[in-house]
C-alpha cells in the first residue's frame, strides 16, 4: 500500500486581508485526478454541509479494500490524503478490477469537508490552533493554516459580512418605521488599559435588547485612544441616518467627549446608571475605608440603590438632583425635604432598631459624602440620568464578544470584525431567553458569589440553553451561495473602508541587519 501525504507547505501567518476572489479550481486545493468518476461514492439527497459524518480509523477502513470483491484475491491499494480529505484507489492484478473511494463529496475541484471544517472553526469563534492541537493529539489528519486562512478570505469573511448587512438591514428597516426609539451606545477595547489597537462601539435597541449597529475603530484612524468612542459613536449615527432612523433618545455614558459631540443633536441624549453608579461607589468604598468614616458602608448599597430609583422614577432633570440630594435627609433620619419638588420620602415611617447608623451633620463621615454627592459634575450628570436600562445588556454582549474575539489574541481588521458581527448574531438570536423550569414548572435558580459583593452570595435565574440557527445558516451561505459565486460577496468586503497597516507606512528594514543587531535582555549591559 503506497501512503501519499500532502505537501508540507510552512505555516506562515496570514496579514488578513482580503484578496481579489480566487478560482474555484484554486490548485492548491484542486484534486484534478479526483474529478473523473468516483463510483464508489454514495450519492445523499442532503445538501453536503449537512449530510452526517464520521470518525474512521485507517486500519478499519483499509479492511474494505484489501480482497477484491470479484475475485475475493488480495488487491493493491493506494491512498492519497489531501488535508481532511482522503481517496483509496483499488486494482486487482488477478481479475483486473478496479475502483476509487472519495471519503468526501468533491465540490468543483475542492473537498467539501475542509471547507466544512474551516466554515465550522470560524463561524462557531474557535481558534484554528486549538482545533490543530485537538487533530494532532488525536491523530486526526488537518490542513495547513494557509488553507484555512484562504478559506476565510474567499469564503467565509464574505459569508459573514453577507450575512450580518442582510440582519442589519431589516432591523433598521424595522426601526424607521417606528416612533420613540430609544438607543444606547458604548465602546469596548480589544485590550486592557489605553494600548488597544481595535475598539469596537457597539449600537443596541434598549427597547428589544439587540444590537443593531457594530462598528470597528482602529487606532491608527484617529488621533489617539481617547477619541475613539466618539469615532464609533459619530459612525453608527451616519448609518443609522443613512437608514433614516430617527432616535427619540441615545443613553450612553458621560465621557467629555461624548457629551460635546452630542451637544447640539436633535434627540435626548441621557447618561447610563450604571457607569455613573460605578464611579461614585469606587470613591464612597475607598471614603468609608477610613478610620472616621466607617459609618459609610451601612449606607453604600442604599446610595446605589437611591440612584437607580431616582433615574426610573423621575420625569425631569431638576426632579433627579431633588429626590438625589434628599439621600443627605433621609441618613440623618430627616424624611421632609424644603425642594418643594420632592417634599418628603415616599416611604412609610419606619422606627430603626440600630440608632447608630444614622449620621449626624457636621461628622467627617457626614461631610466627605456631601463633599461626593453633591459635587457639581455628579450634579450634571444626575440631571441626565437615563430611565431606560442600558448596561447589562451591553456588558453582556461585550462579554459574549470575549469569546468571540479574545483580548489575549491579535486579530487583523477584517478577523475582529468578523467575529463582532458573529457575537451579535449569536445575542440577538438569544436576547430575551426565557428563565428555565423544573419538570414541575418551578423557575430555576442558581447561587453565585460575584466578586463585587466581597463574597456575598446572590441568587440567579438559570435561562434555558441558548440556540445556535445562526452557525447553520452562516454554512449554508458559504456553501449554497458564497462558494457557487464568490466575486459580488468579496467585492462587498473590499469595500469595508480602512486605513493599511502601520507596518506599511514604513520602509521594511533588512532581516539580516535586524537579526544582527539582536541583543538579548541580558547582555544589554555588557555591549
Amino acid at each position: 500500500m503506497e501512503l501519499e501525504e500532502e505537501e508540507n507547505n510552512p505555516e506562515g501567518s496570514s496579514t488578513g486581508e482580503i484578496e481579489g476572489p480566487h478560482d474555484p479550481t484554486d490548485p492548491v486545493e484542486s484534486v484534478p485526478a479526483l474529478t473523473e468518476s468516483a463510483d464508489s461514492t454514495t450519492k445523499s439527497s442532503a445538501p453536503v454541509q449537512r449530510t452526517p459524518t464520521y470518525i474512521v480509523y485507517e486500519n478499519c477502513l483499509m479492511e474494505l479494500f484489501q480482497v477484491c470483491p470479484m475475485c475475493t484475491r488480495e488487491s493493491d491499494v493506494r491512498v492519497r490524503r489531501l488535508g481532511t480529505f482522503l481517496t483509496v484507489q483499488q486494482h486487482c492484478r488477478h481479475c483486473q478490477y478496479s475502483r476509487r473511494w472519495n471519503s468526501q463529496p468533491i465540490l468543483g475541484s475542492t473537498p467539501a469537508g475542509n471547507l466544512q471544517l474551516s466554515a465550522a472553526v470560524y463561524v462557531n469563534g474557535a481558534s484554528f490552533f486549538s482545533i490543530e492541537k485537538i487533530f494532532k493529539t488525536m491523530n486526526l489528519k488537518m490542513f495547513h493554516h494557509d488553507t484555512f486562512r484562504r478559506h476565510a478570505r474567499t469564503y467565509i469573511e464574505p459569508a459573514i459580512v453577507h450575512k450580518w448587512r442582510t440582519a442589519q438591514g431589516g432591523m433598521l428597516a424595522e426601526l424607521c418605521q417606528q416612533q420613540n426609539v430609544i438607543l444606547g451606545g458604548d465602546m469596548r477595547t480589544d485590550s486592557p488599559g489605553q494600548n488597544g489597537r481595535f475598539g469596537s462601539y457597539t449600537m443596541m435597541d434598549l427597547r428589544r435588547n439587540t444590537v443593531i449597529d457594530v462598528q470597528l475603530v482602529e487606532s491608527s484612524e484617529i488621533a489617539g485612544n481617547d477619541h475613539m468612542e466618539q469615532e464609533g459613536l459619530e459612525r453608527s449615527l451616519t448609518v443609522l441616518k443613512d437608514h433614516d432612523v430617527k432616535p427619540d433618545c441615545v443613553v450612553t455614558d458621560s465621557h467629555p467627549k461624548t457629551q460635546e459631540f452630542l451637544s447640539e443633536a436633535t434627540f435626548t441624549h441621557y447618561f447610563d446608571v450604571g457607569h455613573i453608579e460605578k464611579g461614585l461607589s469606587k470613591k464612597l468604598r475607598k471614603i468609608s475605608q477610613r478610620k472616621d468614616c466607617r459609618k459609610l458602608k451601612k449606607w453604600l448599597r442604599s446610595i446605589k440603590n437611591h440612584l437607580y430609583w431616582t433615574a426610573v422614577s423621575s420625569t425631569s432633570g431638576p426632579e433627579r438632583v431633588a429626590k438625589w440630594k434628599s439621600i443627605l435627609n433621609h441618613i440623618q433620619d430627616i424624611h421632609v425635604h424644603d425642594d418643594p419638588l420632592f417634599p418628603r420620602c415616599p416611604h412609610p415611617h419606619r422606627t430603626s432598631r440600630d440608632t447608630n447608623k444614622w449620621l449626624r451633620a457636621g461628622t467627617p463621615a457626614f461631610r466627605q459624602l456631601k463633599k461626593v454627592l453633591t459635587n457639581e459634575r455628579v450634579l450634571r450628570d444626575v440631571w441626565r440620568l437615563s430611565p431606560h436600562p442600558h448596561t447589562p445588556s451591553l456588558e453582556a454582549f461585550h462579554t459574549l464578544t470575549t469569546r468571540f474575539a479574545p483580548k489575549s489574541v491579535a486579530l487583523p481588521f477584517l478577523g475582529m470584525l468578523c467575529r463582532l458581527y458573529m457575537a451579535a448574531l449569536h445575542f440577538n438570536e438569544n436576547a430575551g431567553r426565557p428563565q428555565a423550569t423544573t419538570a414541575a414548572g418551578e423557575p430555576l435558580f442558581r447561587v453565585a458569589f460575584p466578586k463585587s459583593k466581597k463574597g456575598e452570595c446572590t441568587a440567579k435565574p438559570v435561562k434555558v440553553e441558548p440556540t445556535y440557527r445562526y452557525v447553520g445558516e452562516l454554512v449554508d451561505v458559504v456553501f449554497d451561495k458564497v462558494f457557487q459565486d464568490p466575486t459580488p460577496y468579496v467585492e462587498e468586503v473590499l469595500k469595508i473602508s480602512r486605513n493599511p497597516d502601520l507596518s506599511v507606512r514604513l520602509d521594511k528594514p533588512d532581516e539580516l541587519e535586524v537579526i544582527s543587531s539582536y541583543v538579548s535582555r541580558i547582555n544589554q549591559g555588557r555591549t
